[in-house]
């Protein structure tokens, strides 16, 4: 079949073919050189006139592969195709740590096992143009966890933020498989009676959160979000201490007003306006004043005299006086307790009459465009996202995502967010992602529950945005470069590489290539990853759907696979036009 080696490079070899030789089935097979008992594997990457370029891919070294080449083989080498009992060194074996992915379509369908920890234990991409398999290849891929024999995933945990609703066919009959596995499915389409409405407790979100949820662009916006934040703990309750706290606030607010240069007219026009806002059963302008012998209503000590001051200044000053307690400036409400969109709607109006903001425009300015905001969103229909029955723990809460209504635990666990915009999308999935950072870094045991994060349509969300001015990083950035020692795993599945954030691109360690042609997308694979070279690119454009390139650390060499089809598929699948029009 070869003939005589005709030279040989750094990176490969040029060989001659017999004339007899049918060259169109040699393309992408492995042959050995055998050189003074060694092993040198390598893959056909050209085919020219009767000649074949191979591409060098490590060594067959005492009946194991091991990656890349220091000595070539001589021009006096031996060339034959790889043995079937070679094979299984680079495809795998059906072994208990591996798992099946797929078939080769070069090798008779023999199948492709991967080693499930170098495929779980790291970050993963999967590419592919719509319509190449990408979510039948992801679909497949964990129904292989659930379908093997010898290990039972019990412990597993597969967040799956689904941005079409697609996932919920191929994994409803989880427990079909094992009564052990189940399935738990969150919905944002309120109208979808097969799942549970997605959500978020409020009091777990923190400043950074809440920073992102309300579309902060101001540094200075966020000392007005930690405000807010520590009042509606205090203003959720309703002991003597919240009251004393609410009418301490008003009362220096109010104060700060008096003392002002500005005239009568104004100042009572801006204590009003703070009473419009903010008021408590001794703060309204109904409220009674009581003076010796007299009493009179809070809007009736503004009343102004002949003279252009108020006819009660002295009683009001008194008044108002009298619930000012500097020491509650420095009251601590503790840990964070339940609170509702409302509450926090009143802990900003608070916080706007609060001392420092009512005499500084701009940080006015800044905290009426985040009132604005907050507004939109306690009196919009994403409200019902964040209206958590009652007080829950991190912990807890983690829990409960994974916990079945059965009291059996979920392995997968489906958000479907399609009935949301892409900016709410984005946030939550950043809130989750960060709500498992914080908990997988607190546990006792390192890594000791991985959690398994697929992104579907990854370029909407995983995006190099404004995070790192705002707040001074980006949680799907930390996650990446710090999220798998503490077990907590990405799994970007996306259309447009291009779009997605470089740096968390860099930390992924296998990828799924299925068909891709976008020359931007293409040339951003081959910028961003190290170790794909001129050759993977070229195999991945005439993929046939359902078959990528697989490459990258749970791979021993790049490899073909053609996966099987889900069962169940997810729904993906294109719209039967033709039976429609009918």
């Amino acid at each position: 079949m070869f003939g005589k080696i005709i030279y040989i490079s750094n990176n490969g070899a040029r060989i001659e073919v017999n004339s007899n030789t049918p060259l169109s089935n040699l393309m992408n097979l492995h042959v050995v050189f055998e050189d003074s008992g060694r092993k040198i594997l390598g893959e056909v990457e050209n085919i020219d006139n009767g000649t074949i370029t191979v591409n060098f891919l490590g060594e067959i070294i005492d009946n194991r592969f091991v990656g890349g080449v220091i000595m070539k083989p001589t021009l006096e080498a031996k060339i034959r195709i790889i043995t079937n009992d070679e094979l299984q060194y680079i495809v795998g074996r059906n072994e208990e740590n591996n798992m099946l992915l797929g078939k080769s379509p070069l090798y008779d369908n023999c199948d492709i096992y991967a080693d499930i920890n170098e495929l779980f234990s790291n970050h993963m991409a999967i590419f592919g143009n719509t319509g190449s398999g990408k979510s039948y290849g992801v679909a497949r891929l964990l129904q292989n966890v659930f379908t093997k024999t010898n290990i039972v995933p019990f412990k597993s945990n597969f967040f799956i933020f689904d941005a079409y609703g697609e996932y919920h066919n191929a994994f409803s009959k989880l427990n079909l498989i094992n009564p052990n596995f189940n399935f738990k499915y969150y919905t944002t389409n309120l109208n979808d009676i097969d799942g549970s409405i997605l959500k978020l407790p409020l009091w777990l979100l923190d400043v950074d959160d809440f920073a992102l949820l309300l579309n902060a662009d101001s540094h200075s916006q966020l000392p007005i979000i930690e405000r807010m934040l520590k009042l509606v703990s205090i203003f959720s309750e309703s002991s003597e201490q919240s009251k004393k706290f609410k009418n301490h606030l008003i009362a220096k607010s109010i104060m700060t007003i008096m003392y002002t240069n500005q005239t009568s007219t104004a100042k009572r026009n801006d204590i009003f306006s703070i009473l419009a806002s903010c008021n408590t059963e001794q703060f309204n302008i109904e409220s009674p004043v009581r003076g010796i012998g007299y009493t009179r209503k809070f809007r009736e000590c503004f009343i102004i005299d002949k003279d252009g001051e108020f006819t009660e200044s002295i009683l009001i000053t008194e008044y108002i006086s009298s619930f000012i307690d500097e020491n509650l400036d420095n009251y601590d409400p503790g840990k964070p307790k339940f609170f509702t969109l409302n509450d926090l709607e009143k802990a900003l109006q608070f916080t706007l009459i609060s001392e420092g903001l009512l005499r500084n425009d701009k940080m006015y300015n800044e905290a009426i465009t985040l009132k604005v905001r907050l507004h939109s969103l306690v009196t919009g229909s994403n409200a019902i996202y964040f209206s958590y029955p009652s007080y829950i723990s991190l912990e807890n809460y983690i829990s409960s995502l994974v916990a079945c209504s059965n009291g059996k635990k979920a392995q997968v666990i489906n958000f479907n967010l399609e009935d949301i915009d892409d900016t709410l999308a984005k946030v939550i999935t950043k809130i989750y992602t960060k709500m498992l950072f914080d908990f997988t870094k607190k546990l006792k045991v390192r890594a000791s529950i991985p959690f398994h994060i697929f992104l579907e349509e990854a370029h909407r969300y995983v995006q190099n945005d404004t995070d790192n001015y705002l707040i001074g990083y980006n949680i799907f950035e930390r996650v990446a470069k710090e999220g798998r020692k503490y077990g907590l795993i990405f799994n970007l599945i996306s259309q447009r590489p291009v779009e997605i954030s470089e740096t968390v691109i860099s930390q992924c360690s296998s990828f799924l290539i299925f068909k891709m042609n976008h020359p931007r997308d293409l040339d951003y694979i081959k910028k961003m990853l190290p170790n794909i070279n001129a050759e993977i690119v070229e195999k991945q454009k005439s993929l046939q759907p359902g078959t990528c390139v697989a490459f990258g650390k749970a791979f021993r060499v790049p490899l073909i696979i053609k996966m099987d089809a889900p069962n169940p598929e997810p729904h993906s699948s294109n719209c039967d036009v033709l039976n429609r029009w009918k």
